[in-house]
């Protein structure tokens, strides 16, 4: 009996019928037959608890009942008990070993213990009753390799082949373990015992070749790829077997010829061809190789038609890690984009590469594009409403961040996300449009509570507009701590403590404001003005204004009424509340 299921399962109905059932006359069961079929009906209607209480107590009642030991394990291992799950499994199989499901779970706990040794005979137990598992020899085939029985690792391949038949996977398994036994010989003669099944086949015979290679059997190997190449001259896997052949002799050369010979073979598979490459290419970076041989093989492979643009990236990365002209990496980050222009992560470069040129046009055109074959990728449209930013185009700037703001999902890059939001902010309030900046501020802290430039012109922005400054102070306070020398961070908070009225505090962070800004602005010398007034040194208040005065006239940004402002606090010597 291999499963136990049905026959629980009909016991388990019965059971439950009986209880209900009183047109009939039945045999009453034994105290231990309905204990257990109580604990199956529990069990069946998910009271894990009250099963589990019951199966204990048919333990009690009848120590020498195999299934209640099984089922009761099973709760043992939910509970992470594995020492008493496994205790109870290994009862069950004593008691009942002819039961294959007992069997074969003791035999699956032992290998969860990693006590290997066990599993096996248990394993080979059950292999005694059905000898047709070739599934337990698969598993019986890992085990001994795990615990390092390789030659009965063999045997258990062996038995798989009488019940499945020779095959490539399993020859190919019993070399590989002979190999490693040091019987080259009996490696050797499973591959050629496959080749000679198949003698039309030219890649087993290269198999075997590959066999007699890796025994240290040179000169038969390659007679072997010779002669397959001689029957067939394209054959790609005597060609690349070639290649190892020559590399183990040392000879690079005639290796590097048949790398050529392979990379340029139409038959060969692309993923083959982009590996070789690939090889190639790591080989040149770590060795110092000579660059210009694998651009022309790369410009060779890639004149050849392409199923994907994967080789012109691989070449435009080989490229950029040599650190060749970037022009001449742009140029085929084009060509990926030609071939596969949803490549992302090419367009991304080109779009770096053009920033970083100051070509803003064509910046804003890359990521158009990128808009119609990536419009998830939020970077495209972060470049793009940048670009139109620098090129005080603020309209299209807004549309663009908002635009990417569309797709920021809870899985969004947090930093981007926060930088999205915080550009908003910026644009909106120089737009005029108050309410909408500071929600996007909001937003912005939601995605990064610690976006300290957002912090900063946030808390600004509300203390000129003299709201919620008690915010505003704990914002900017948290920017000092975050860079106590930063010029412009000291000041906000200095203002901020001014509008509260806080001047003999907003004094003590000016001054530290302008011992770290070499190049003091107009605003900065006009709020240090103010201040000193509040804090009656008028004398130094005259000083700041006037400095202030003489950069605003120098800064066509500076409105004349901010100007004029300055004029009449000098003329006045006194504060004037704009």
């Amino acid at each position: 009996m291999r499963r136990v299921w049905l026959i629980l399962m009909t016991m388990m109905s019965l059971a439950c019928a009986a209880q209900v059932s009183t047109d009939s006359v039945v045999t009453p069961p034994s105290s231990y037959d309905y204990f257990f079929l109580e604990a199956i009906c529990e069990r069946q209607r998910g009271n894990d608890d009250a099963a589990f209480d019951l199966l204990k107590h048919c333990i009690e009642i009848n120590p020498n009942a195999a299934e209640a030991y099984f089922f009761i394990a099973q709760y043992y291992n939910s509970l992470r008990q594995q020492d008493q799950a496994l205790a109870c499994l290994e009862k069950a199989y004593e008691l009942s070993p002819e039961n294959s499901t007992y069997t074969e779970t003791l035999a699956q706990a032992y290998t969860g213990a990693q006590q290997f040794d066990k599993a096996i005979d248990v394993f080979e137990a059950l292999l005694t009753r059905e000898s047709d598992r070739d599934d337990v020899l698969a598993i019986l085939y890992e085990l001994y390799q795990r615990t390092d029985q390789l030659e009965r690792a063999i045997d258990a391949l062996e038995r798989i082949e009488k019940l499945d038949g020779k095959s490539e996977r399993l020859t190919m398994a019993k070399s590989n373990l002979y190999t490693r036994l040091g019987n080259k010989k009996a490696a050797v003669a499973e591959m050629k015992s496959l080749a000679d099944q198949y003698p039309n086949d030219l890649n087993y015979r290269v198999m075997y070749g590959d066999a007699l290679l890796q025994n240290d059997m040179k000169k038969q190997a390659l007679d072997i790829f010779q002669s397959v190449l001689k029957e067939e001259p394209g054959n790609v896997q005597a060609q690349l077997s070639l290649i190892g052949y020559y590399a183990a002799e040392g000879d690079m050369k005639k290796a590097d010829e048949m790398n050529e010979r392979v990379l340029l073979n139409e038959n060969v598979e692309p993923g083959i061809r982009l590996e070789i490459m690939r090889r190639e290419a790591i080989n040149s970076l770590q060795n110092g190789g000579d660059s210009t041989r694998i651009l022309q093989l790369f410009h060779r492979v890639l004149a050849m038609p392409q199923a994907d643009a994967e080789m012109a990236l691989m070449c435009a990365t080989y490229m950029k890690m040599r650190e060749m002209p970037k022009d001449s990496i742009d140029q085929m980050y084009e060509r990926v984009l030609q071939m596969a222009p949803d490549n992302s992560y090419a367009r991304l470069q080109l779009v770096a590469s053009a920033w970083d040129n100051e070509q803003l046009d064509k910046v804003v055109d890359l990521c158009k594009a990128a808009r119609q074959y990536n419009p998830e990728d939020m970077a495209f449209y972060y470049y793009q409403g940048f670009a139109y930013y620098r090129q005080d185009d603020y309209d299209n700037a807004l549309d663009a961040f908002q635009n990417g703001v569309n797709v920021i999902t809870e899985d969004s890059n947090p930093d981007l996300a926060s930088d999205f939001y915080e550009v908003m902010g910026e644009l909106l309030y120089r737009k005029g449009q108050i309410r909408d900046a500071f929600a996007a501020y909001d937003s912005c802290l939601v995605w990064k509570a610690d976006k300290i430039s957002c912090l900063n012109n946030y808390a600004y922005y509300l203390s000129e507009l003299g709201e919620q400054l008690d915010r505003a102070e704990q914002m900017s306070y948290k920017t000092i701590k975050a860079e106590p020398k930063n010029a412009t961070y000291l000041d906000t908070y200095a203002w901020i403590l001014f509008k509260q009225g806080r001047y003999a505090e907003a004094k003590i962070y000016m001054d530290q404001t302008l011992q770290n800004d070499p190049e003091t602005s107009a605003v900065v010398l006009e709020h240090a003005g103010d201040i000193y007034a509040k804090c009656n040194d008028m004398q130094q208040a005259l000083i700041f204004w006037q400095q202030a005065l003489d950069k605003a006239s120098d800064d066509s940004e500076i409105k004349d009424q901010r100007k004029q402002t300055l004029i009449k606090k000098i003329k006045l010597k006194k504060y004037i509340k704009e």
